[in-house]
C-alpha cells in the first residue's frame, strides 16, 4: 500500500475533545451553508444562471432516466454519471433545503454552544499549509513560502512543486486503485464507485489517466492499467454511450498513450505483442462509434449503442446535438486516420465541419445546438461556455495538427475571434475586468454577464493561435507578427486575469462553476474601446475589485475543472512570465488544502467555494487525473516536455503529434461558401447558356438564383 503522506493529511487518532471540535465545526459550516443556499435560491428565482445538463454519457440509457428526473437533482452523492467536460453540473443545493434545515436545527444550535466553548478555551484556531506547518496560506502570505523547505523570499523550487503534483496524483490514484478499481465513477469519501456499463465497465478513469502516468513516469501504475485494458476492457455492450465524451476521453486517451510510448523512454511494454494494445483498442472503439455519423446530414448523433453501432438522437433539446460535441471529434479521428491509413475516419469527422459552416453563422459565432438529422442550427443562443466551447478550440488546433496544411480552419478561427471581440467581449464595473459574455437570444439580443469556468480555456487558446506554440520572443521575429497578434496576446492576458479572479475572489481560493459580473450600463464593449483591468487581484478581505464578481449559490460548486490551469500552462510556455506559474501554485495549494479527503483518500469536488471548509460532493472526475493534475505537472516542469510547436492537446488534454497529412494523401476536401463583407452567404449568380433542342433550334436556359445553403459532399481524400 502507498504509505507516504506528502501533504500531512494523515492525522493523529482523534481525541474525544477533537471529535467534539470537528463535529461542532462541521455542523455549523453545513447549517450556515444550507441557510445561505436557501436564501440565495429565493433571491435567484429568475434562474438566470440555471442550465440543465443534457445527454449525459451513459451506458444503460441512463441518459433518458436522468433527464426525466431533471438534472437539477444531481449532487455529488447521487447515482449520476461523470460530468461532461463541456457542460455545467446540476444544482443539487436547492433540493429539499427547507426540510433539511428543519431536521438539523437542533443539532446546529447544540453545535454553536460547543463551538463557543471550544473557542473560549482556545482549543480551536486556524489551519496550516499543505505540509502541516504554520506557513501562511496564499491569502495571508503569498505562494512563495508554501513548499516544504522554501522560505519566504527564496526562489521557488519548481522541481519540488512538480513532485508535489505527482504526489497528489498518487493519492487519488492509489485510493481509486484500492476502492474503485475499474469503476467508471468514483466517490473518494464513501470509497464507492459504479460501472457505467455492464459487465465490467469501460475503465473511464483508467483510460483517461494513461498518458498522465506516462508523463509522470509512473511505470508500476501504468503496468497495472495496461493489464486491465488488455485483459478486461471490451466494448461488446448493449448500452448507449455519448459520442463526444467517449471520443475525447477513451479514443483520445488510447491514442495519446500509443503516441507517448514511442517518444518517452521506458513506456513501452516488455512484450512486443503488447505494444499495439493502445492503438488496437482505440481502433476497435472508433469503429463502434462510426454509426453515430450515419445521420442524414453527417452531423453525428449524440449517442451510439456500442454493440450495434446504431446512432441515437439526443433525448433532450428537441433531439438536437450540442454543437461543441459534434465539432470536437476531429483531432482524434484525423490522427487515427493518419495512423491506420483509413480515410473514412477523416472524411466522416471532416464533413461535420462543412455542414456546420454551410449554415452561414454570423461573424463566425455558432449557436450551441444543431440537429443531426437536418444539419441546421436549433435556436440562436451564442456562448463560449457549455455546449459551445470546444468548437472554437478545435478550429485552430486542426490548423496546427496538420502543420498548417488546412488554412480553412485558420480562416474560420480568425473570423470567430473577430466575432468574439465584436459581440461578446465587455468589461466589468468598476475594475474593468475583461468579460467574455453570452448572447442567449442571438447576436441581436441582450448581453448576459456570465462566464462559465469552461470559458477559461480561451486565454490559452488565443495565445496558442497568436504564436503557433512558440515563445512570444521568437514569434515577434516572424514577418507574420503584427498589430493583430499584439492585440490578441493582450486579450489573452486580460482574460487570464479575469479567470484567476474567479479563484481569488473566494475564501477557499477555488473557482465556482459559473461567475457573473457587474457591468457598466450600458455595457462597454471591446469593439468600441479596449480597456485594461485595474489592480492586481489583491487578496485583502475588503479589496474593491471583488465587488465586480457575483457568485450565486447555485453556481458555487467546484468540479476540479482544468480550464484555468490549462490556460496558465499555455501562457507560461508562450510568454515566460513567472506570474502564471505563481498563480498556478496558489491554485494547486487551494485544491490540496480544501478538497483533500482524510486518510490519504485523494481529492473530491466540493459544493461551495465560498465557505471554509467547503462541503464535499464526494466525487472525483476523471478529468482531475487526465487534465487538471497533468496541466499543473506540465506548468511546473521543463518546457521541452510536450513542446507546443510539435504537438496539439485535445480537449481532454491528451497530446497528439503534429503530422504531415500529405504523407497519407489526406487533405481538406471541402470549400467554404463565399461570404460578403457583412458575413452573409453569397448568392449564386444566374447562369445563362444556349443549348440546341431536338430539332436543332437554339434554346436559352436560365438557372434560378438562390442562396447556397445545401450540404455538399466533400471531395475524396485520395
Amino acid at each position: 500500500m502507498y504509505s507516504r503522506d506528502p501533504f500531512n493529511l494523515r492525522k493523529a487518532p482523534p481525541t474525544a475533545l477533537l471529535f467534539l471540535q470537528n463535529a461542532a465545526a462541521t455542523t455549523i459550516a453545513t447549517s450556515t451553508q444550507a441557510i445561505e443556499t436557501t436564501k440565495q435560491a429565493i433571491q435567484d428565482a429568475d434562474m438566470s444562471s440555471f442550465a440543465v445538463p443534457r445527454h449525459v454519457p451513459n451506458f444503460e440509457n441512463a441518459q433518458r432516466r436522468l433527464e426525466d428526473n431533471v438534472w437539477s437533482k444531481f449532487s455529488g452523492n447521487d447515482k449520476g454519471l461523470p460530468m461532461y467536460k463541456d457542460k455545467p453540473a446540476g444544482y443539487g443545493a436547492r433540493r429539499g433545503a427547507r426540510g433539511w434545515l428543519k431536521r438539523k436545527r437542533t443539532f446546529a444550535l447544540g453545535g454553536l454552544v460547543v463551538l463557543s466553548c471550544l473557542y473560549w478555551l482556545g482549543w480551536i484556531g486556524g489551519g496550516g499549509s499543505i505540509d502541516g506547518s504554520d506557513k501562511a496560506s496564499p491569502a495571508k502570505g503569498g505562494w512563495s513560502n508554501l513548499v516544504p523547505g522554501t522560505k519566504k523570499g527564496d526562489k521557488a523550487d519548481w522541481d519540488k512543486r512538480r513532485e508535489a503534483v505527482k504526489d497528489a496524483f498518487l493519492l487519488s490514484w492509489r485510493d481509486y486503485e484500492a476502492h474503485g478499481w475499474g469503476k467508471d465513477e468514483y466517490h473518494p469519501v464513501s470509497k464507492s464507485g459504479r460501472f457505467m456499463a455492464e459487465p465490467g465497465g469501460l475503465g473511464w478513469i483508467i483510460v483517461d489517466a494513461l498518458d498522465t502516468m506516462m508523463l509522470m513516469n509512473l511505470t508500476t501504475e501504468l503496468k497495472h492499467a495496461r493489464q486491465w485494458v488488455s485483459q478486461t476492457l471490451d466494448y461488446d455492450k448493449q448500452q448507449d454511450v455519448n459520442t463526444f465524451e467517449t471520443t475525447i476521453r477513451m479514443v483520445g486517451g488510447l491514442l495519446s498513450a500509443h503516441y507517448l510510448q514511442d517518444v518517452l523512454p521506458g513506456m513501452k511494454p516488455e512484450k512486443d505483442s503488447e505494444q499495439d494494445i493502445w492503438l488496437e483498442k482505440a481502433t476497435d472503439l472508433a469503429d463502434k462509434l462510426m454509426g453515430a455519423y450515419e445521420s442524414p446530414s453527417g452531423v453525428p448523433w449524440a449517442s451510439v449503442i456500442l454493440r450495434t453501432g446504431k446512432g441515437e438522437a439526443s433525448h433532450a433539446d428537441g433531439g438536437a446535438s450540442s454543437t461543441a460535441e459534434a465539432t470536437t471529434l476531429q483531432l482524434e479521428m484525423k490522427y487515427l486516420a493518419y495512423l491506420t491509413g483509413e480515410a473514412h475516419y477523416w472524411e466522416k469527422a471532416e464533413k461535420v465541419m462543412q455542414v456546420v459552416d454551410n449554415n452561414g453563422a454570423k461573424d463566425g459565432l455558432v449557436p450551441i445546438f444543431i440537429y443531426a438529422d437536418r444539419g441546421t442550427f436549433r435556436g440562436e443562443e451564442i456562448r463560449l461556455g457549455s455546449r459551445g466551447d470546444s468548437y472554437y478550440e478545435y478550429l485552430i488546433k486542426q490548423y496546427y495538427q496538420t502543420q498548417k496544411q488546412e488554412p480553412i480552419y485558420l480562416e474560420m478561427w480568425d473570423e470567430a475571434l473577430a466575432g468574439v471581440k465584436k459581440h461578446l467581449i465587455t468589461y466589468s464595473k468598476d475594475s474593468d475586468f475583461t468579460v467574455l459574455a453570452e448572447r442567449p437570444n442571438g447576436l441581436s439580443g441582450n448581453l448576459h454577464p456570465k462566464m462559465d469556468h469552461l470559458v477559461c480555456f480561451m486565454p490559452g487558446t488565443i495565445a496558442l493561435a497568436a504564436t503557433g506554440g512558440i515563445s512570444i520572443t521568437e514569434a515577434k521575429k516572424l514577418p507574420s507578427w503584427g498589430k493583430k497578434q499584439e492585440e490578441d496576446m493582450e486579450l489573452a492576458r486580460e482574460l487570464m486575469k479575469t479567470c484567476i479572479g474567479m479563484y481569488r475572489v473566494n475564501p477557499t481560493g477555488l473557482a465556482p462553476e459559473i461567475a457573473h459580473f457587474n457591468l457598466y450600463d450600458p455595457p462597454k464593449m471591446m469593439a468600441d474601446k479596449v480597456l485594461s483591468s485595474k489592480g492586481n487581484l489583491e487578496l485583502d478581505e475588503g479589496a474593491s475589485w471583488k465587488a465586480d464578481y457575483i457568485i450565486k449559490a447555485a453556481d458555487a460548486h467546484n468540479l476540479q475543472r482544468p480550464e484555468t490551469v490549462e490556460s496558465l500552462f499555455y501562457m507560461w510556455r508562450i510568454t515566460g512570465d513567472e506570474i502564471y506559474r505563481q498563480w498556478g501554485w496558489e491554485m494547486f495549494e487551494s485544491f490540496v488544502k480544501h478538497t483533500s479527503v482524510k486518510d490519504n483518500g485523494g481529492f473530491t469536488s466540493v459544493n461551495d467555494v465560498r465557505v471554509i471548509p467547503p462541503p464535499s460532493r464526494d466525487n472525483m472526475e476523471s478529468f482531475w487525473l487526465a487534465e487538471t493534475l497533468k496541466y499543473f505537472y506540465l506548468l511546473f516542469g521543463p518546457n521541452d516536455v510536450l513542446p507546443l510547436d510539435q504537438i496539439v492537446l485535445n480537449t481532454e488534454a491528451h497530446p497528439f503529434p503534429r503530422f504531415d497529412a500529405s504523407k497519407k494523401r489526406f487533405k481538406t476536401g471541402w470549400k467554404r461558401i463565399p461570404r460578403d463583407s457583412k458575413g452573409n452567404l453569397i448568392k449564386e449568380k444566374a447562369e445563362v447558356k444556349s443549348e440546341k433542342n431536338e430539332v436543332g433550334e437554339d434554346v436559352v436556359k436560365k438557372t434560378v438564383t438562390k442562396v447556397v445553403t445545401q450540404v455538399q459532399e466533400p471531395h475524396p481524400h485520395r
